[in-house]
């Protein structure tokens, strides 16, 4: 019998757009002999939409939009856990990224439904999202990074010059500012004076009440792929080469501007130590299915981790499935194996004890 998979995708969210290509990508790899797939968009204003079951790859992301006339049952439990009809899921395969999906608020929805998902847990997927607290995690595991400082709004609007100073005195030009909790490069800028920086300040403060700067390096930016539960394997190293200033969401998603060199060149010493590195990651934040880890390297092959990413995407041009397929685990090996992860880390959490006799 085929396993029925909610395709859950779209999102309140400004990545919004990279979740619709994530989506269109899975569709047309997952194999339809093994699974019944039903499509469930999120609007961009936060409406759960359900469309008929796809029998067949889409062809663009605008076939995933679907209307409001398409809506199954108002109630978003309705829908997704009627055990009384063919609509109950096997699986959720949560395809969000950003905020209102990829930071822990519809995985907490699934864990209150007791549904089996895809990818990472309440916990991972907010301290993933948001990089103030995953770097304060990793320096609790001991794990290298750049230096970096952190604020909010209104410490911005009350003590801008002091927060600058702290910057100038505490980092070094360039450097990047990021709201905290977003992904995919969007709200990043790079900042080579004050002035610089105070724009990307405010910029960032459009995505996020939360902002981090970070000291510039001059490093290449090696990623890794982990995949799993409690014992994850590795991927091999892949490099990106942006050819503009750095790799922001145009390079990523629209442009084409980006080399993605995979395998990665470099020495098996740095690679056992991102590996490694990439490991403790993933425990220290205890995830769970996939996560991608990305790294500095300096001239010195010295490692600096930078992010994991804990929805990391699977365009046609996304690092992840790439990195995979090139460590020999084809894109729908990848669908199948990431399923059979989130069956078997809720037939776990099924043997809990939650009464006391």
């Amino acid at each position: 019998m085929k396993k029925r998979i909610g395709l859950l995708y779209g999102g309140k969210s400004a990545e919004h757009e990279v979740s619709l290509s994530t989506a269109t990508a899975v569709s047309k790899a997952i194999d339809y002999a093994k699974y019944e797939v039903h499509p469930i968009y999120i609007t961009l204003d936060g409406q759960w939409l359900r469309g008929p079951e796809l029998t067949q790859a889409v062809e663009s992301t605008e076939q995933l939009q679907l209307k409001p006339n398409q809506i199954l049952p108002n109630n978003i439990t309705e829908f997704v856990l009627d055990k009384t009809s063919q609509t109950q899921f096997d699986v959720v395969f949560p395809l969000l990224h950003g905020t209102n999906g990829e930071d822990g608020t519809v995985q907490g929805l699934l864990e209150v439904l007791n549904l089996p998902y895809v990818g990472n847990g309440v916990l991972a997927s907010s301290a993933g999202m948001d990089k103030v607290v995953m770097k304060q995690l990793f320096g609790v595991a001991g794990l290298q990074q750049v230096p970096y400082v952190y604020f909010l709004r209104k410490e911005w609007d009350q003590n801008q010059d002091e927060l600058i100073a702290k910057c100038e005195q505490e980092l070094s030009w360039p450097m990047f500012v990021k709201p905290a909790n977003l992904g995919s490069s969007v709200g990043i800028s790079k900042a080579s004076n004050v002035e610089e920086l105070i724009k990307a300040i405010q910029f960032a403060f459009q995505y996020d009440r939360k902002v981090i700067i970070e000291k510039g390096l001059n490093a290449r930016e090696i990623e890794m792929g982990v995949l799993g539960n409690d014992r994850p394997n590795v991927s091999v190293a892949g490099e990106i080469k942006p050819m503009t200033e750095f790799y922001d969401y145009d390079s990523k998603y629209k442009d084409g501007s980006t080399a993605l060199i995979i395998p990665a060149e470099i020495p098996t010493d740095v690679e056992s130590t991102m590996k490694e590195m990439a490991i403790k990651a993933f425990k220290i934040l205890d995830c769970a299915g996939l996560v991608r880890s990305d790294f500095f390297v300096t001239e010195n092959n010295e490692v600096y981790i930078n992010e994991v990413n804990t929805m990391p995407g699977f365009t046609p041009v996304s690092m992840y499935p790439l990195l995979w397929q090139h460590t020999g685990v084809s894109y729908p090996q990848l669908i199948d194996t990431l399923i059979e992860l989130a069956i078997e880390r809720h037939t776990e959490k099924q043997q809990l004890q939650y009464n006391r006799d």
